[in-house]
């Protein structure tokens, strides 16, 4: 079997890594296209050299986001026609789901943010739909979940690769931060700006920046998704902050942190299920998979700045990473599976 994969966004590199490893073990082929969006295109080059890129960021604008989409979806249907895999497979990647399916090969995707309005494409048009436990079905079975189409795994995504990685000791003398006994670090992750799902301001990120920016023990790193966000950050001037401008060894930086404050989704997720003390700032309806982490107390949501509290060092060491590998062998072999199945008979 030849599986293709596409990455269209910062955080699949690292989740389809162990994917298509655990794929070629089993001694089917991956191949890998990633559009050059945010860090994806760094982070998977790091992993697949020979990765294919194909289309680029996300223009503002809605009509000018369709252009691109269909731009792109003409380019994958090209490469999809002279590769010719046997199977496509992504995080909900809607143009390669809509150039698979001009191409008629059967589609996998992944999702767990159940209030993504592009899941009407994207799970209407696939064969299986891969969804955490945690989603409840009647949230997206109007958007085309139908029962028969949907595969569960258990656990969170995050977890098929958190445990594969070692703690890089060296982080934040890479960063340039000394870390004295008083010294707090904190990560921050800026909002998805760009993306369909977040058509809104989010002030309440601001004002935690600014509340950081005004503590005296605080060394904060802000990891920022776009070039603009990294601008905007630089202008302010704050003499306590980091920004990288360019992709990090993520997992290690939340690992050594004493607090991570999220206004996206996946690395904030992340940080909660490494056991680092973890605050949401995401601005929209928090998904099923983030109510989860709360009720679990791996994760708080902040309503308001004054919700940060004292802002200290963290008091407990991190997860065991053992603990994670075990738990990501379940999601992965979940992943693995539907997609051998898909191709032996896609349901629906």
């Amino acid at each position: 079997m030849k599986v293709w994969i596409d990455l269209s966004n910062s955080p699949h590199p690292l989740l389809f890594g162990p994917v298509a490893s655990r794929l070629e073990e089993l001694g089917h082929s991956v191949s890998v296209t990633a559009r050059d969006n945010a860090q994806t295109l760094e982070l998977a080059r790091e992993r697949w050299p020979a990765v294919e890129a194909i289309g680029g960021e996300s223009p503002a604008g809605r009509l000018s986001k369709v252009t691109s989409l269909l731009a792109r979806v003409r380019a994958l249907r090209r490469w999809a026609q002279s590769e010719r895999p046997d199977l496509a497979l992504s995080h909900n990647s809607y143009a390669q789901i809509v150039a698979a399916r001009r191409a008629r090969i059967p589609v996998v995707t992944a999702m767990d943010f159940e209030h993504q309005p592009a899941n009407h494409l994207a799970f209407r048009l696939a064969q299986t739909i891969l969804l955490p436990e945690a989603v409840p079905a009647e949230a997206v079975r109007a958007k085309g979940a139908r029962e028969g189409k949907v595969r569960r795994y258990p656990g969170l995504k995050e977890e098929t690769y958190l445990g594969e990685f070692e703690p890089d000791p060296g982080i934040l003398e890479q960063l340039g931060i000394t870390r004295a006994d008083s010294t707090v670090v904190v990560v921050l992750r800026t909002p998805p700006a760009r993306a369909i799902y977040h058509r809104f301001d989010n002030p309440l990120f601001d004002q935690v920046v600014e509340k950081l920016a005004a503590h005296p023990n605080v060394h904060a790193v802000a990891l920022a998704r776009h070039p603009e966000q990294v601008a905007a950050l630089e202008q302010r001037g704050f003499p306590n902050f980091s920004i990288p401008r360019s992709a990090i060894d993520s997992r290690s930086l939340v690992y050594a942190a004493d607090l991570t404050i999220g206004a996206g989704g996946t690395m904030t997720r992340e940080a909660a299920l490494l056991g680092v003390p973890t605050l949401s700032a995401y601005a929209g309806t928090p998904p099923a998979v983030d109510r989860l982490l709360i009720e679990q107390g791996r994760l708080r949501r902040l309503t308001s700045a004054d919700d940060l509290g004292p802002v200290q060092r963290r008091t407990h060491d991190p997860a065991s990473l053992e603990d994670l590998r075990s738990r990501g062998r379940l999601v992965l072999e979940s992943f693995v599976h539907a997609c051998e199945q898909a191709v032996a008979g896609p349901p629906g």
